[in-house]
């Protein structure tokens, strides 16, 4: 289940280039599998709901979910979607800050950590930069991207693929991926 916030209101903002940007509808992944992660990703999406030029719209469900890496704890792992008049680069350091502010540090791929936000989606905006590759690259390739997000936008296109999102999880295993029904979210915005 999931929460929707309407009557989202379009803005405009300037941002440090000076280019001026409609507010966009976006997708976030967020996982956590180090501390108190309901906590931790409870408070990642306040403070994101609280950032200016930033609103979570809605939440998905939490899941538990089999880590890709290295031997580690399971995830915790959700996706949130957002309306911004942030660039997709103001979005991605706002999310790299918001990591490292619940101790995040990048020490092997794929490893551990407190918490991680993905940049999946920034409206039908393809994005590849040295720093930035939006829709996320292996969001396709990811049961613990894919359901959280096919919960709360299965109709969402991938701009890349022109596929939906319930069409590309019909692609891959949701083997590993548990929902967690007594945990939410929602008490966060």
């Amino acid at each position: 289940m999931s929460k929707s916030i309407s009557n989202i209101r379009p803005q405009t903002v300037e941002d440090d280039s000076r280019a001026v940007f409609q507010s966009v509808m976006g997708a976030i992944a967020l996982g956590s599998n180090i501390g108190n992660s309901v906590d931790i990703l409870k408070l990642a999406v306040a403070g994101l709901n609280h950032t200016l030029g930033v609103t979570i719209n809605t939440c998905s469900s939490v899941y538990r979910t089999t880590p890709i890496g290295p031997p580690q704890p399971d995830f915790l792992n959700a996706c949130v979607l957002f309306s911004t008049t942030l660039s997709p680069e103001r979005l991605l350091n706002t999310l790299l800050s918001t990591e490292i502010r619940f101790g995040r540090q990048r020490r092997e791929r794929w490893g551990p950590r407190t918490l991680d936000l993905d940049l999946l989606l920034y409206g039908d905006a393809v994005v590849t930069t040295p720093q930035l590759e939006v829709p996320h690259p292996r969001m396709g390739d990811r049961a613990f991207v894919l359901v959280p997000l096919a919960e709360i936008a299965p109709d969402w296109i991938d701009p890349v693929s022109q596929r939906s999102i319930t069409a590309l999880l019909q692609n891959v295993s949701r083997q590993g991926v548990e929902r967690l029904p007594d945990v939410s979210l929602f008490t966060a915005l």
